[in-house]
């Protein structure tokens, strides 16, 4: 199967409403703090999920493995290193949801990072989507022009979403951002969490580049099965999360250990500041631990929080599931995949927000900055799908230049 961009565009869009997604089962998990809950929605995303499904459409993959770790031990090695240095995203992103709120955390914080993890893996020697001509070349083709311009109104789009929450936090008061589930919100934190989570969330592109050798061994002995080549990037996934894994178990280790919320695994109570979206008595706002009323979880509350908690995990998974799918169709320039992940993320997130009522209260105009904004981020997903298209229906053109 050959490239397919407007294909691929769908697939992102699959996938972006997936991650955007993947915090929703979070507000319905009940007297557990953050730490725990996220261990096990990491534990479900990042080990059980991907190995499950490659294993299911990859067939033979621990082999293919064990024979790209022979073959080039030096590239899964940058995957996984990469994948730990994604980590630190993932944990400051959770972050900055909880600070800002899930239209406007995943608007500042996936924007810096579809910038980064778009532009800056063709430039690094070691990670060679683009060798040092075809940048060039690109830089100059109809379809390279058109691919920075989505990736330029992408940008503006985020710029946008940030004046909106600016905006918000000056309007609306404390009672209603918590009716609105946002209890933390702090915008001067939240902002510079998010920058840092949306840094060092673009190292998950890195790893993406740095595995792709395994990709070609996976991509022949598909094709040689009689597979689709769809799934080629799967076992990829699977040690750039490992990498990821490792570093939020640490990190939730440490902060068990230190809030003493082992015993929460078994049903003792804490504190969920990803609670549902209503000051009620049926949210974590009015239940203390320290109370002796409130006593442990019953059986059926911890298994519904276990499961609401893999549940955000997989579905978390199925972004990149898709992600996998959708690079396999965008043709040269499949870097620009992850400008139209990240754009389709903020998309249904910001949608996400509006149907949680997280703008409720503010006035027209910051509302009519959130859909300029929205309007935007769409764009820059369909702008950056023409440029590939014109790429794919015009190849001659980029590669018979010097």
């Amino acid at each position: 199967m050959g490239a397919n961009p407007f294909l691929g565009l769908i697939y992102h869009w699959i996938g972006g409403f997936a991650s955007a997604t993947n915090f929703i089962p979070f507000r319905q998990i009940r007297r557990w703090s953050w730490e725990v809950y996220w261990i096990i929605q990491g534990f479900a995303a990042w080990i059980v999920a991907p190995i499950v499904l490659a294993s299911i459409f990859v067939p033979h993959v621990w082999p293919m493995l064990g024979q790209a770790y022979s073959e080039y031990p030096r590239s899964l090695q940058y995957a996984f290193l990469f994948g730990v240095l994604w980590g630190v995203g993932g944990i400051t992103f959770g972050l900055a949801i909880r600070y800002l709120g899930i239209a406007l955390g995943y608007a500042i914080a996936l924007g810096l990072c579809a910038f980064f993890g778009t532009l800056v893996p063709p430039f690094v020697h070691r990670l060679p989507p683009l060798n040092q001509r075809e940048i060039f070349v690109m830089a100059h083709a109809t379809s390279g022009k058109v691919i920075l311009l989505g990736v330029v109104v992408c940008v503006l789009g985020v710029a946008v979403n940030g004046a909106a929450g600016y905006w918000k936090e000056r309007e609306l008061t404390p009672e209603k951002r918590a009716e609105a589930g946002e209890r933390d919100y702090n915008f001067v934190k939240g902002i510079l969490i998010a920058i840092l989570a949306g840094f060092m969330s673009s190292f998950f592109a890195f790893g993406l580049a740095a595995g792709k050798p395994l990709g070609d061994i996976a991509k022949a002995q598909l094709l040689a099965g009689g597979h689709l080549d769809l799934w080629q990037n799967l076992p990829i996934l699977i040690i750039v999360l490992w990498g990821g894994f490792l570093t939020n178990f640490v990190w939730s280790a440490i902060l068990i250990i230190q809030n003493r919320s082992v015993r929460q695994f078994a049903g003792e109570p804490g504190s969920n500041p990803m609670r549902a979206t209503a000051t009620t008595g049926e949210t974590l706002a009015e239940f203390d631990p320290a109370n002796p009323a409130h006593r442990r979880l019953s059986g059926g509350a911890l298994f519904s929080n276990y499961i609401f908690a893999a549940m955000a995990g997989v579905i978390w998974y199925f972004q990149f599931f898709f992600y996998s799918m959708g690079q396999t169709k965008m043709g040269k320039y499949d870097f620009s995949s992850w400008t139209l992940h990240m754009a389709s993320i903020i998309i249904f997130a910001t949608l996400w927000g509006l149907v949680l009522h997280e703008w409720k209260g503010t006035s027209r105009t910051t509302k009519m900055l959130v859909t300029l904004g929205l309007t935007l981020l769409i764009g820059s997903t369909v702008i950056v799908g023409y440029g590939n298209k014109l790429k794919v229906d015009e190849p001659q053109v980029v590669t018979s230049q010097r």
